[in-house]
């Protein structure tokens, strides 16, 4: 069975803006580390709009399950009712996406990275999401996206987080 994993960068105060935060060196590598290992990725229609054309440079040699022209391109499913088609490296996902995002995590093995803070949050909201990571920058933003849902929401689908560990650098 899959797990689904929400990890991206934020501010001190809980907002994520690509924008806003660059991503040094260090963490550069990271990331390109744990693309290099997944089993696959869901997308946001914004998040995988802004990530379309890096992807195919950064992540060339990711294992993957399907081939074209040669080369390995990473497995991809991007969730949109407003997109009518996406590239050849992606699926589109457009009706059911509960039972979509059940049936991958039920048929694949290893970890599947969400990708878009409002993806995360309906997925959230289903109860979907196995992991999340946070990745600190030293900024407040006051503003933008939150990386998890609103302050203070409680309910069965969103318990307490334990923390599972840390690491600075």
């Amino acid at each position: 069975m899959a797990k689904l994993v929400f990890g991206m960068n934020q501010s001190l105060d809980g907002y994520v803006d690509h924008l806003e935060m660059r991503t040094g060196p260090a963490l550069f590598r990271h990331w390109i580390e744990h693309v290099r290992d997944l089993t696959g990725s869901v997308y946001g229609r914004r998040m995988y709009e802004a990530m379309r054309i890096g992807t195919k440079t950064v992540l060339s040699g990711v294992r993957s399950t399907r081939v074209r022209g040669g080369v390995a391109a990473p497995t991809k499913w991007v969730v949109s009712r407003s997109l009518k088609s996406v590239g050849p490296d992606a699926t589109l996902v457009e009706d059911d996406i509960e039972a979509v995002i059940r049936g991958l995590k039920a048929r694949l093995v290893g970890e599947i990275a969400v990708s878009g803070p409002d993806l995360a949050r309906s997925l959230t909201d289903l109860g979907l999401i196995d992991e999340y990571r946070l990745y600190f920058h030293p900024v407040v933003l006051g503003r933008g996206k939150p990386f998890l849902p609103a302050h203070g929401r409680r309910s069965a689908l969103f318990p307490p987080i334990p923390l599972a560990r840390t690491r600075l650098g």
